[in-house]
């Protein structure tokens, strides 16, 4: 079943459920805020405290980096582009079978996004629940000049306690530390004893979150670079819409095309990211 429903403030979002999932997104960027198997605890953590305010990004499960990922050069515009502030278009939903479903959503480039960055563009989400969760975003050129791109589907992994997890998948994969601007290479499987900010490039496998009672396995397309963060105690502290515990429950890898793996896109061209949760 696929329902258009809105919260008391009037935040839109779409709400599909079939027999094997459910999943909520918002319409304001097209953010996927939860997906939870079903008789089974959400995969992706959201936080309590999060807003739902049109304007304001949620805090917690996908949010679409686009078309830039970070801060971008001029510091007045939003952090991680606007997409993820932006109300989407509602294309289609689609019941494939009663374990299987579809939506798609679109954004286009109007007067606010052409202040932000000065192109033409669509922008489109396509996302397949079941026992699997897959995303696709697609980015194609309408303009008649190249331009480049970095974006991220930032996701935000629940995790029942942050020093029961593993990440194995980047062993040996080179990435630049956030934190110190260095770069370095990944030795054995990622724990968290402090923050961890990093962008790991040389992709190419699968990656498997271990927690203590489950694995996530998340396979990408489309990409080479993948990032690895969680914000620990003091930056958790000065972050908005978290608790100050916050940290201990989520952690995120994001499937990106962030520094070295930029993409640039000549007039007319499209590049899909592809990021499937099993």
């Amino acid at each position: 079943m696929i329902t258009h429903k809105k919260l008391p403030n009037g935040f839109e979002y779409i709400e599909v459920k079939n027999r094997a999932a459910e999943v909520k997104i918002a319409m304001q960027g097209a953010h996927l805020f939860h997906y939870a198997r079903t008789d089974e605890e959400p995969l992706l953590w959201l936080s309590e405290v999060s807003d739902f305010k049109l304007g304001k990004a949620i805090r917690g499960g996908v949010p679409i980096c686009w078309p830039w990922f970070g801060f971008h050069e001029e510091r007045s515009l939003p952090q991680h582009g606007f997409a993820r502030i932006s109300m989407w278009e509602f294309v289609c939903g689609k019941e494939i079978d009663e374990k299987t479903s579809s939506v798609t959503f679109r954004l286009t480039c109007n007067d606010e996004t052409l202040k932000m960055w000065s192109y033409r563009f669509e922008l489109k989400l396509h996302v397949v629940i079941s026992d699997n969760l897959t995303l696709e975003l697609k980015t194609t050129n309408i303009d008649d000049r190249e331009f480049e791109i970095t974006q991220a589907l930032h996701t935000y992994f629940k995790v029942s306690h942050i020093s029961h997890v593993s990440i194995k998948g980047l062993d040996k994969k080179p990435y630049l530390d956030a934190l110190t601007y260095k770069n370095e290479l990944q030795k054995g499987d990622i724990i968290f004893n402090e923050e961890v900010d990093r962008v790991y490039q040389e992709v190419d496998g699968e990656i498997v979150l271990r927690d203590k009672n489950r694995e996530i396995h998340i396979k990408n397309q489309g990409s080479f670079s993948v990032v690895v963060w969680n914000p620990w105690i003091e930056k958790t502290k000065r972050m908005s819409a978290m608790r100050e515990d916050a940290y201990i429950y989520f952690l995120c890898i994001e499937s990106a095309n962030a520094f070295d793996d930029v993409r640039v896109l000549e007039s007319g061209d499209s590049h899909t990211l592809v990021a499937t949760v099993l």
